[in-house]
């Protein structure tokens, strides 16, 4: 199967999962994880109408989104993958939403970075919702303090959250727990499932799924 029929497939089975919900037809947005894949790949999911796409890394970003961003308007560009302090202006100069603010210092960075350049990116906040010691994220119980303090001493506008369960584990729950944090916290974004599990996610009230090898095919 191709590209553009893959991306059609995934468009497909969304929509299939959204009415299965009863949820509003087009409440589920879909970010094509291109990341290690290169510009001319990329160019044939924007060809069939894909806009927003999701990164991992600043560097590797840098080197094919201004020039693909330039070509087509209405590109909107997310940052998947964690975020170094020291990537905070190049972030900020490149990325339309950041999902994996997890921590004071990025949060400061951030702000920071946006009050210099002038920019009011989207900033989602990662929850790391298995406690995994090696996977980025913010504890779940420290997840709404830190919403506060960003909103707060920062002034930053948090408008959603976003998770990525453990591998071997059933991911309904953890898909459960952030929408759960999620209305604690007042946000309306959830950016939760991938590949493999999207359709589970859109059931647990996704807004936002990630999907990359069910598009792009294995890296």
């Amino acid at each position: 199967m191709e590209l553009q029929e893959r991306l059609k497939e995934v468009w497909s089975r969304i929509a299939a999962a959204v009415r299965d919900a009863g949820r509003p037809e087009r409440s589920v947005q879909l970010v094509a994880v291109s990341k290690t894949f290169e510009a001319d790949t990329i160019r044939l999911a924007i060809e069939a109408g894909q806009r927003v796409f999701g990164e991992n890394r600043v560097q590797e970003s840098q080197g094919k989104w201004p020039e693909l961003k330039a070509e087509t308007p209405g590109i909107e560009l997310h940052l998947i993958g964690p975020l170094q302090s020291n990537k905070a202006a190049e972030a900020v100069a490149l990325f339309d939403v950041i999902e994996t603010i997890d921590r004071e210092k990025i949060a400061r960075a951030i702000a920071e970075e946006m009050k210099r350049q002038g920019k009011a990116l989207r900033l989602y906040v990662q929850v790391n919702t298995g406690l995994e010691p090696q996977k980025a994220g913010i504890a779940p119980d420290d997840t709404a303090a830190f919403v506060n303090f960003c909103r707060d001493e920062l002034g930053l506008a948090v408008e959603g959250l976003m998770c990525i369960p453990p591998a071997d584990e059933n991911p309904g729950p953890h898909f459960a727990l952030l929408a759960k944090l999620a209305e604690k916290c007042g946000v309306k974004i959830l950016s939760m499932g991938m590949s493999g599990d999207y359709e589970v996610a859109i059931a647990f009230g996704a807004t936002s799924v990630r999907v990359g090898s069910a598009i792009f095919g294995t890296r």
